[in-house]
């Protein structure tokens, strides 16, 4: 990441978790989120760079940034209502 960390306002470890797990954790984590809301999602399933994308184009969420980290994939996602 550059410059200053974002915030967020839930975070979402699906670590571990394969397709289509994470995508349904997901799912059901934003249903509990505000308009404006930002969610940081932690996975290891590499599908999930194809994925959680795809879900925040269909759905109208934006993903304001991704990382690949050595372990792990973050996503940080804003809520669009």
């Amino acid at each position: 990441m550059s410059g200053e960390p974002l915030k967020a306002d839930g975070i979402l470890d699906t670590t571990g978790l394969y397709c289509p797990e994470p995508i349904m954790m997901m799912h059901t984590r934003v249903a509990d989120m505000a308009s404006g809301d930002i969610l940081h999602v932690v996975a290891t399933d590499p599908a999930t760079q194809r994925d959680i994308p795809q879900f925040c184009h269909y759905l109208g969420h934006e993903l304001i940034q991704q990382d690949t980290l050595s372990d792990s994939f973050n996503y940080f996602i804003r809520i669009n209502r």
